[in-house]
């Protein structure tokens, strides 16, 4: 029961991804969501917070990460801030000796993290839940080449509405969103919404995926005018490893 509970409060944090509870907050100034909500407090006051600029890693001799994504989205919403896919459970990823089922992903454009000072165009965010309150989150970059099958099915069911919250009718091959290589960057950081809750293991693919140069426009015009990346943050002594 205890277990339970923390994963339902779990979810809820998980959700501040692109709800934030109800305090309004903005791409626009980001500076300012520590000053929001007494909530969000972390998102001034922390010095873990993501994302980062990635240079200067230290070898790890970090082993690919296990990657099994067999279950199916559940449902696809554009809430204003971001696109995110709900997923049932299933979908898992290996770490540390501990499950971390899938719990949902979403779009940022340009991307938030940083490799040696460089923006990719497109970045989704693969964030995992474990039952025991954990959090782990896969970020993946996109550069522009061959159209994504993926990313072109969720163009064609994104809901028309921003708020609208539709199952999806169609399955997404996960496979199609993930590098080939499972080679990453790993640091402790912290949600990049509010309220920017720390210690979220962060797992950035080295490898990049492919989307077309449309898709990507398409995305970037979804996502605002502004953009929905909040600015690197200082590491502050953190080491980043490969």
């Amino acid at each position: 029961m205890k277990k339970k509970l923390c994963l339902l409060a779990l979810l809820s944090s998980i959700a501040s991804f692109v709800h934030a509870h109800d305090t309004a907050w903005s791409y626009e100034a980001p500076a300012e969501w520590g000053n929001l909500n007494v909530d969000y407090q972390t998102c001034k006051s922390g010095v873990n917070q993501s994302p980062v600029d990635i240079r200067q890693v230290v070898n790890g001799q970090l082993p690919p990460l296990t990657l099994s994504y067999q279950a199916k989205q559940q449902s696809i919403i554009n809430n204003g801030h971001t696109i995110q896919i709900n997923m049932q459970d299933g979908d898992v990823l290996k770490l540390d000796g501990e499950t971390f089922p899938l719990r949902q992903f979403h779009f940022h454009a340009p991307s938030e993290n940083l490799i040696d000072g460089k923006h990719y165009p497109l970045a989704a965010h693969f964030v995992h839940a474990s039952e025991e309150g954990h959090l782990a989150v896969v970020g993946v970059m996109f550069k522009a080449g061959a159209e994504n099958p993926a990313l072109a099915e969720i163009l064609r069911e994104m809901p028309p509405k921003v708020n609208q919250e539709l199952a999806m009718q169609h399955p997404l091959r996960l496979s199609d969103l993930i590098p080939g290589q499972k080679h990453y960057y790993r640091f402790s950081g912290s949600l990049t919404t509010p309220p920017c809750t720390e210690g979220v293991r962060w797992l950035v693919m080295k490898q990049t995926v492919s989307a077309s140069a449309e898709q990507i426009k398409t995305f970037t015009k979804l996502l605002g005018e502004h953009g929905n990346s909040r600015p690197v943050q200082p590491l502050n002594g953190r080491v980043i490893v490969e």
